[in-house]
């Protein structure tokens, strides 16, 4: 499918805000993923590393260590889901600090491909402490993701960047930014997800701050949440209720991995729960009919040897 033009998509999007309708998008790991999510009616459809990890049953940080080239990774994805999707953008997770790239043109080769847009994954912003300020250090922080958002509003691709504070919002939306993309930490939830996260009030308050950053530089703004303890319908219903400029949620783990495994897991308990009563009782073997000439014979060779 060829990229969809970003004034077609923002011109969408502007008329679901007017209507009240909320912007859902999703991460897809899988070619299938992509297509369900298509077929539930969703809005964004997007593709990274940790999309891979987490549907082979790892934790979707593992798309921020050094397990495989994450631009390369999205790469490889494009063949399995740009060529399912028929008519929702999609989108490319890009890791802007990667110092082994040239920028303009990895993001004109996305375009090329068939990608309507871009966000900042793998992102330096899930990272804190004294990590964090290592990165930022030597030359690998935060800017250059806002360098890469930049750059890919130059070529007119929809930008969706993730932000972790109000700076960064405000950081994104000067760069362009279409989406700013609340981010509010590893999904939780399943077999894989996160256990520790903040409350959703925590959440709103977060989002509150970063919503009003993000407006403080471009009224027209979109914004969306993410993550955390945001990962069920439910949840964003929350979530949405009390953040007023809010107007969507994207889910990346709660929209591909918590659904496959809890579908999963009941579609293989049922099939566990069918019975075999008709085998109950103990089965005898019968005598065919291809068995007696053997056992006429047996008995004619035997008589044969006391005669």
């Amino acid at each position: 499918m060829p990229a969809i033009p970003r004034k077609d998509i923002l011109k969408k999007f502007r008329g679901m805000i007017d209507k009240g309708v909320p912007i859902v998008g999703g991460g897809a790991g899988t070619g299938l993923s992509a297509k369900a999510e298509e077929a539930g009616g969703i809005d964004l459809i997007i593709i990274y590393n940790s999309g891979r990890y987490r549907m082979a049953g790892r934790g979707s940080a593992a798309g921020l260590l050094a397990y495989g080239n994450a631009n390369e990774i999205v790469k490889e994805m494009a063949y399995e889901v740009l060529p399912v999707v028929r008519r929702t953008p999609v989108l490319a997770g890009v890791n802007g600090t990667d110092p082994f790239v040239i920028m303009p043109l990895l993001l004109a080769e996305l375009k090329t491909m068939g990608f309507s847009g871009v966000q900042n994954f793998p992102t330096i912003g899930l990272f804190d402490g004294s990590m964090r300020q290592s990165f930022e250090e030597t030359g690998m922080g935060f800017g250059l993701e806002v360098d890469m958002i930049a750059e890919a509003h130059k070529l007119d691709l929809l930008t969706t960047p993730y932000v972790f504070n109000p700076d960064e919002a405000r950081a994104m939306t000067k760069a362009g930014a279409d989406i700013v993309v609340a981010h509010m930490g590893v999904t939780t939830g399943g077999s894989i997800g996160a256990t520790s996260a903040k409350s959703l009030d925590d959440c709103v308050v977060e989002i509150d701050a970063i919503a009003n950053a993000a407006r403080s530089v471009r009224k027209d703004v979109i914004l969306l949440c993410h993550g955390g303890p945001i990962s069920m319908p439910d949840d964003a219903r929350y979530i949405l209720d009390r953040c007023k400029g809010l107007h969507g949620f994207y889910g990346a783990s709660s929209m591909e991995r918590l659904p496959a495994e809890a579908a999963i897991a009941r579609q293989t308990a049922d099939f566990k729960a069918v019975t075999l009563e008709h085998r109950t009782q103990k089965w005898k073997p019968v005598l065919g009919e291809s068995d007696a000439p053997k056992k006429r014979q047996n008995g004619q060779k035997t008589a044969k040897k006391k005669g």
